[in-house]
């Protein structure tokens, strides 16, 4: 029951960034994201996540799941 993983963090050519994350963490049954639903921009499964950190030098991301509507998303997820 894996509760942490290597993942890698990418910048792609157009200045956008993804997270991956491995496939074993993910598919646990633990794993707290589970509402998989279609993206409006692509016919793959997806979540809205929040993503946050704390400034002071911690090298830590906090992903959540995104709760509401779109509202305070940034122009990136509209595209």
């Amino acid at each position: 029951m894996p509760t942490e993983g290597r993942g890698r963090l990418f910048k792609r050519k157009d200045n956008k960034f993804l997270i991956y994350l491995p496939k074993d963490l993910c598919e646990d049954s633990m794993f707290p994201f589970k509402n998989w639903g279609k993206s409006a921009r692509t016919a793959s499964d997806s979540i809205s996540v929040k993503v946050s950190f704390k400034m002071g030098g911690k090298t830590e991301l906090l992903i959540e799941e995104w709760k509401g509507s779109d509202e305070g998303a940034t122009d990136e997820e509209s595209d």
